[in-house]
């Protein structure tokens, strides 16, 4: 049976995101809010959660658990990012009655531990790149970096987003770069451990999207290439992947499936890979537990309401659909435009909005939740909008970003945009080619493309 009342423990787009869906499905939704965010207009009902710095508002578990009592919520969606991966919380969720909607918090925990992760996926035939299979000590880790071969990535075992790790590139600078994951590590997840694992010097960063239910049924929604990033974080994602054939990509979709089953996955959720530049060969990285924000690519190519099919599953529902329905069509974009200047390496420019025009045209979405007035503050994520396209192909969908790109506009005092910097991106011919890997946008910068 579909929920009644859906709490929306997230903000920004994402939250508007969720709460279209629910609209169209008939569930009322909960809206929360900080101090440093308006109230909500889109919701059916809104409650303020806290002041504004994160730990107290968005990542504040007691606040939000309380929310969703009050306001009569049978379900929990943590969008992504803040909570959408904790898997206390989704305990917690659990303990009142609440339905999380996401995995179970064995899953989420299991796949958080990067060590246990790869260990997990290692054991269910998927490849990962050689390293450790658990938590590794200084001394162990160098003679397993020498073992591997140089270079090497040191990784926090709690971590993600990009952050709590280090490349090292030889013994002389092992021991200085350990102890400095270690440290960053424990400030940023309160977990110091941390795994190893040989680094590829050019790759492809490719995802599986992956959905399953309750009652045994895996399906996988095709590949997206994020190879786009900049301080690994994403900037721009595509499907299908420009970099690898499409049995290639069958292979992987079908290696991560095998994980999915292999953990008793349930709901939305998404594996990613490496994929070697020089060999082709490719390796599990990480599972993301929860909804991607890069979802719309996969919508416009399949045709499917992600947030619709993982609000079903949630609910106990079986998938409606199996692999052979699922039918991709043509080539989608997404470019995430951020309130930061590229000009300064991408530091955060947030402010007030007083001019927001969105584009328009055929087959350009715009999932956002600023208008004229808006303030992007500077305690979250500076994210603005997410624009889409589709096209029957490569090129034209890559032509109609160009052109959505250079009908947006957005401005305020002190506010700044990654806008023409995507359009530059576009403009190359290295991405024009499809030949980009994960460290184009750093080439890029430095003037080396």
């Amino acid at each position: 049976m579909m929920f009644g009342t859906v709490l929306i423990a997230n903000r920004g787009e994402i939250a508007l995101r969720v709460a279209r869906t629910c609209r169209e499905l008939g569930i009322r939704t909960v809206a929360v809010h900080s101090a440093a965010d308006a109230p909500p207009d889109w919701a059916d009902q809104t409650i303020r959660i806290g002041p504004a710095p994160a730990r107290r508002s968005y990542l504040n578990a007691a606040a939000l658990i309380e929310a969703a009592l009050q306001s009569g919520a049978d379900a929990v969606h943590p969008g992504y990012g803040f909570l959408s991966e904790d898997a206390e919380f989704a305990r917690i969720c659990e303990e009142y009655g609440l339905t999380f909607i996401g995995p179970s918090a064995d899953v989420i925990e299991a796949m958080g531990d990067k060590a246990a992760a790869r260990a997990t996926m290692s054991a269910a035939g998927v490849p990962v790149l050689p390293g450790s299979l658990h938590a590794v000590e200084e001394e162990e880790g160098r003679r397993l970096a020498d073992e591997v071969g140089y270079p090497v990535v040191i990784k926090a075992v709690a971590g993600g987003g990009g952050r709590g790790m280090a490349i090292v590139h030889s013994g002389a600078g092992f021991s200085d770069s350990y102890r400095r994951v270690r440290a960053e590590a424990q400030l940023l997840f309160g977990d110091d451990r941390v795994c190893l694992e040989r680094y590829l010097r050019a790759a492809h960063h490719v995802e599986i999207q992956v959905i399953c239910d309750a009652h045994g049924n895996a399906v996988h929604l095709g590949e997206r290439d994020c190879s786009t990033q900049r301080r690994r974080q994403k900037l721009l994602e595509e499907s299908p992947s420009p970099a690898i054939a499409p049995e290639l990509a069958e292979r992987m979709a079908q290696a991560a499936l095998a994980g999915a089953r292999a953990i008793g996955y349930r709901g939305l959720g998404t594996f990613e890979f490496l994929v070697d530049d020089d060999t082709g060969d490719y390796f599990f990285i990480e599972t993301n537990c929860r909804i991607q924000v890069e979802h719309p690519v996969t919508e416009l190519v399949t045709g499917l309401d992600l947030v619709s099919e993982q609000l079903a599953v949630a609910s106990g529902l079986p998938l409606p659909f199996r692999q052979e329905d699922v039918v991709r069509r043509g080539a989608a974009l997404e470019c995430r435009i951020n309130a930061e200047d590229p000009e300064r390496n991408f530091a955060p420019a947030p402010g007030l909005i007083e001019e927001f025009t969105p584009p328009g045209g055929p087959f350009v979405r715009v999932d956002t939740h600023v208008r004229a007035g808006t303030r992007i503050p500077p305690d979250y994520d500076p994210m603005i909008a997410k624009i889409v396209t589709w096209g029957a192909d490569r090129d034209q969908a890559i032509d109609r970003m160009d052109r959505a790109l250079s009908e947006l506009r957005v401005s305020g005092p002190g506010l700044r945009t990654n806008t023409a910097f995507l359009r530059e991106v576009l403009a190359t011919p290295v991405f024009r080619k499809g030949a980009h890997t994960t460290g184009f946008i750093d080439h890029l910068t430095k003037g080396e493309t």
